[in-house]
């Protein structure tokens, strides 16, 4: 049996219409549709006024914010391109057109490179020679002669003592060479080598560690006799370079000596390096 109520139950459609009406989007939308209230009204202003204001002062942080925010972008943009024009620049300057083209600049000044690293070149009938003594007893003396490395620690034919090498003063061509221990070889070895040194030859001499204590008398006079002005003094761990030839007239203008003074020594216990370097004539002495 069917009962009759006085509030009959809504219809499907009805109950569609108020979901829709509760959560209709965007809600805006519904605020603005509402009609102001009595109280508004009494205060004789809308909402849209009552809310004119504070959206306003919001739409201004936002647009600081946004300005806010481009600063460092723009900042970092303008850093890289100043960047990229500074090394762009300093690139064209430095690496020339005719590099990359393998031409030669003729505005590029070029070092000349003269014989065994000389300073000038030598006229035609002269030899270029450089003598380097040792330093100290840890880098060994080194010649060169006529652009050639004729004894250095590369080729290893140095030693302790005094080096010597034999060239011929017209050809040009070494010889032979030779190392003596001053310092507890035998001297005579020394003395026979000086000895027996043909005419016309060129005598180069260099020093290593200690050229001085075992040098007699015999051996000194010899080195006189080749143009010598230093060998009288010779003594312990001096530096000294020479460049001399047999029978010689006068002294040899190729020398350079400096003594062991413990006070004045650039390394510890030896004076600094000798370097003796220039252009011998042929068949001169």
């Amino acid at each position: 049996m069917c009962c009759w109520s006085p509030h009959p139950e809504p219809s499907l459609p009805s109950l569609k219409r108020t979901h829709t009406t509760l959560f209709s989007w965007p809600p805006f939308r519904r605020m603005s549709s509402q009609t102001p209230d009595s109280s508004s009204r009494g205060q004789g202003s809308s909402p849209q006024e009552s809310c004119g204001p504070q959206t306003a002062l919001h739409v201004d942080g936002m647009r600081a914010a946004v300005l806010l925010r481009l600063v460092p972008l723009v900042f970092a943009v303008v850093t890289t391109c100043v960047f990229i024009s500074t090394y762009v620049g300093f690139r064209m300057r430095t690496i020339r057109v005719p590099r990359w083209l393998g031409l030669a600049s003729k505005e590029e000044t070029r070092v000349p490179k003269f014989k065994c690293g000389l300073r000038k070149s030598c006229p035609t009938d002269y030899f270029a020679f450089k003598i380097n003594s040792g330093a100290a007893n840890v880098v060994g003396p080194s010649m060169c002669f006529e652009n050639q490395m004729i004894m250095s620690p590369v080729k290893n034919n140095v030693d302790r003592g005094l080096n010597i090498a034999l060239i011929n003063g017209t050809t040009g061509v070494m010889v032979k060479y030779s190392s003596f221990d001053m310092y507890s070889g035998d001297p005579d070895h020394l003395v026979k080598f000086l000895k027996e040194i043909p005419e016309d030859m060129l005598v180069l001499v260099a020093s290593y560690d200690d050229p001085g204590t075992k040098l007699n008398d015999a051996i000194r006079k010899l080195f006189s006799d080749l143009g010598s002005t230093h060998a009288k003094q010779l003594g312990f761990r001096d530096s000294w370079v020479f460049l001399g030839a047999k029978n010689l007239k006068n002294k040899s203008p190729f020398e350079q000596w400096l003594k062991n003074v413990p006070q004045q020594n650039k390394y510890d216990g030896w004076p600094e390096l000798l370097e003796l370097q220039g252009c011998v004539p042929k068949k001169v002495f």
